[in-house]
């Protein structure tokens, strides 16, 4: 019990010694029951003068008239946060006579020298030294012309007034510096949650590209491959090519394990620790050592596919039953400006095929470098004049193409071609883009 007792006593003296510098610290002008806690304290200080009064020395002992304006002079107190000139001013109006009529002196000094630090505490400095401007004055000459030979007594009383304002000058600027402090701590705390919030929307936005890229580009495939197996199968059942519906059905397989491998590896990407994915990850498309898509079968995964993967894009559009046209005239792109370019073809590709609306349609996409910059453009002939993508509900595919694109600090265009058809364009820098310090 002993033990126990000693341990409470020891974790409860910081928890005090934190409440007291709690109240310390805090400002005045908005402490809580301030009003209730000053009324105490006036209790308090009146308490002390009575018990000084009581003791004797220098003066005259206190009678009626003393009592009462010594009592008095502590009922300003209760107000002087609140109002603290002004109490000032009423402690001063009851002491002034008191002293005047040669009671002892000692008892009205806690209330003076409270209501002057109260006033230096709560003000600007420049009402403090014209409160004790104020106060020096009438005191100094009062005392001159009631003891014109106590010069050293009037040179202590207005050295103690100056100390007392001087402390509350200090206090205030304390005060002061810790509410700076703990201000620009919350601000730097908001700061912080308002970066980790970015960063998540990020991540979550980047998320959301990958797996539209990869669940609308396979799916489309898919759809496709379906549907030409389904011709083979009711266009001529007597003369049934089985090698093309063969073929077809392979094509959905390989479609199926290149889409599984993908999001294995994109969730493999986002279950990685923090240290792999941001250093081999970049935060705008993906692109790294560890984060990706696949470039080939299932288990033969990779770095997300760049300029060099377009060959195979254009491939799997073939497949698709259109005419990919692809002209690439561009070396040294960086790996995030490759893999943006290698999505936006993606969803250009994807949409051309699931919109295009004719069988015979062709897609011509070309990649150049001009002016610092990859420029991408992705053009069909279509008759569907863009359907999904500028009807009112485009979906997510155009979002995701500039989302793309400007992660790279990059630009994009999408819109019915000159004559027929669909076109995307797009400029991706080279280079990140230079911040201009200003000041």
């Amino acid at each position: 019990m002993e033990e126990r007792g000693t341990t409470t006593g020891a974790r409860d003296r910081p928890r005090r010694a934190e409440r007291i510098m709690s109240a310390v610290n805090r400002e005045p002008l908005t402490a809580p029951q301030r009003t209730r806690n000053d009324a105490v304290l006036a209790v308090c200080v009146a308490v002390l003068a009575v018990a000084l009064a009581r003791t004797g020395g220098e003066g005259i002992r206190p009678d009626h008239l003393g009592w009462t304006l010594l009592l008095a002079a502590h009922v300003p107190l209760v107000r002087r946060r609140r109002r603290p000139v002004v109490a000032l001013l009423g402690v001063a109006a009851c002491v002034a006579p008191y002293q005047a009529l040669d009671y002892n002196p000692a008892p009205p000094i806690p209330a003076t020298v409270l209501a002057l630090y109260t006033v230096a505490a709560t003000g600007t400095v420049r009402r403090t030294l014209l409160t004790g401007v104020a106060v020096l004055g009438p005191t100094a000459i009062g005392n001159g012309l009631v003891n014109p030979m106590g010069a050293l007594e009037s040179l202590e009383i207005s050295g103690w007034i100056i100390a007392v304002l001087f402390i509350g000058i200090a206090v205030r600027y304390y005060r002061l510096y810790v509410a700076s402090i703990v201000e620009r701590a919350e601000r730097a705390e908001h700061t912080r949650e308002e970066e980790a919030r970015r960063r998540v929307t990020e991540e979550r936005l980047r998320v959301a590209r990958d797996l539209h890229d990869l669940v609308a580009h396979s799916i489309t495939l898919i759809g496709v491959q379906t549907s030409v197996a389904a011709h083979v199968l009711t266009a001529d059942p007597e003369r049934l090519d089985r090698k093309a519906v063969a073929r077809a059905l392979d094509d959905i397989a390989g479609t199926c394990r290149t889409a599984r491998a993908e999001l294995r590896t994109t969730l493999e990407v986002l279950r990685a620790d923090d240290t792999a994915v941001g250093a081999g990850a970049d935060p705008g498309t993906g692109a790294g050592a560890v984060s990706g898509s696949v470039s080939g079968g299932e288990g033969m995964r990779g770095p997300l596919p760049g300029i060099d993967g377009l060959a195979d894009l254009a491939e799997t559009g073939r497949v698709a039953g259109a005419k990919v046209e692809l002209s690439v005239r561009a070396d040294d792109v960086p790996p995030s400006v490759g893999a943006a370019a290698y999505r936006i073809v993606q969803e250009a590709l994807t949409n051309a095929v699931r919109h295009g609306g004719r069988e015979d349609l062709t897609v011509r996409v070309g990649l150049w470098t001009a002016d610092g910059a990859l420029r991408v453009s992705v053009r069909d002939d279509g008759s569907g004049g863009g359907a999904g993508w500028s009807d009112g509900t485009p979906g997510f595919g155009l979002i995701g193409m500039r989302e793309r694109a400007r992660s790279v600090g990059g630009t994009l265009d999408a819109g019915p071609g000159p004559a027929d058809g669909f076109e995307v364009t797009a400029a991706l820098p080279l280079s990140p883009p230079t911040r201009i310090s200003r000041g």
